[in-house]
């Protein structure tokens, strides 16, 4: 039997456009760049023959493609819905599955800190929610809903009374406020705290430069060759740290920090150069305050609320120190590590800009706002005595 003649297709300007991206674009999958380009060349009048050869298929799958577009425009050219093998779980079972999994495995009787994929297929079979279950299938209905039952975060309530009005005068200092009033320009803000043992480890063999489809490779093994602590300012708005190395931490350790800082410009002619701090044992409490106060009558102290470090700007410089300092810790001696730390002051101090610190008073409210309602739910964890 003779075929019919090809259809014939009249393109408008956005369809068009819309197969161009279809054939050209790099992230288009195969199967869907050949249609567009059949649908292309149909539109130019090419014959069914023609396009096959060119496009290296089946002359009937030139024809298909070329007839679902002439019916039904660009829709046609996805894939139509398959019925599939018929499932093999019912919806109770993936509901089931998900709420074990959302059960901390010791509330079940299960000797497990955490639960995997295949320690949850082989509970869903042993309990028979499931007669025969694999832990890709687990894991895929997991998936549905960004269930990760083997992963956890660690988290510390909230303990001090204050910790509204304290972190508040940390946020509007990072605004550059201060009881209500905006800064001048001679006032400063300075974020501080120390970074403990910091090991200089002499590996036993050299470490090896990374090279082509290698990582760089660090000895196991090393010897000890001391440990120092150290000690940075950071100014909060000019992205500038200034460090010093001691020994250990103290309170004869930290005010040499604070002189080396208080005795540069511009902060020892500032009108006001407030020091944020944590809850540390070397600047804790109103001690500290008037220890500061009397050394330098413009220095200003401001704590964190108790456990909120993460309040101060100083720990993401020292989590910049570790990433490119400090890891993988790879240093002769001590003299070594305090080289290297002045030079990367220097270094970043040239280059970098303050942090932009999204973390507003109206976040604080909304994160307590939360924490009371939390509280409200589970009475039992605000009544809860702390750890010492």
């Amino acid at each position: 039997m003779p075929l019919g003649r090809a259809v014939c297709l009249t393109l408008t300007a956005a369809e068009r456009h819309r197969l161009k991206k279809m054939a050209y674009g790099h992230k288009t999958e195969h199967r869907a760049r050949q249609r567009a380009i059949v649908v292309l060349l149909a539109a130019r009048g090419r014959g069914n023959a023609r396009i096959a050869a060119e496009t290296r298929l089946h002359v009937d799958t030139v024809r298909t493609w070329r007839g679902r577009f002439a019916d039904g425009g660009l829709p046609a050219l996805a894939d139509r819905k398959r019925s599939g093998r018929p499932a093999r779980f019912t919806p109770v079972q993936v509901a089931e599955a998900k709420a074990l999994a959302c059960q901390l495995p010791a509330e079940t009787g299960i000797p497990l800190s955490r639960w995997s994929c295949p320690e949850l297929a082989a509970e869903l079979n042993a309990r028979g929610i499931t007669d025969s279950i694999s832990a890709s299938t687990v894991r895929r209905w997991l998936r549905e809903d960004a269930l990760k039952p083997w992963q956890y975060r660690s988290w510390i309530f909230i303990r001090d009374p204050d910790f509204r009005a304290k972190a508040a005068r940390v946020m509007d200092l990072y605004a550059r406020t201060w009881q209500g009033k905006p800064l001048d320009d001679d006032e400063y803000v300075i974020s501080a705290d120390e970074k403990t043992s910091i090991q200089a480890r002499c590996r036993c063999h050299p470490t090896l430069a990374p090279g082509q489809a290698r990582a760089a490779r660090v000895n196991h093994e090393y010897k000890r060759g001391g440990a120092l602590a150290y000690l940075a300012a950071y100014d909060v708005h000019q992205a500038r740290v200034l460090g010093r190395c001691e020994p250990t931490t103290g309170i004869v350790p930290f005010m040499n920090l604070v002189t080396e800082v208080m005795k540069q410009e511009p902060y020892a002619t500032a009108r006001r150069v407030f020091w944020i701090v944590d809850n540390g044992s070397s600047h804790r409490g109103k001690k500290a305050i008037d220890r500061l106060t009397s050394r330098f009558p413009n220095a200003v102290m401001v704590h964190t609320p108790v456990h909120a470090s993460w309040t101060n700007q100083i720990e993401i410089v020292f989590s910049i120190v570790q990433r490119k300092v400090v890891s993988p810790n790879d240093f002769t001696d001590l003299n070594e590590v305090q080289d290297r730390l002045r030079a990367f002051e220097d270094r970043y101090s040239a280059t970098a800009q303050p942090f932009q610190w999204k973390f507003t008073i109206s976040d604080l409210d909304d994160l307590l706002a939360r924490l009371d309602r939390h509280t409200a739910d589970h009475p039992e964890e605000s009544s809860a005595t702390p750890e010492t």
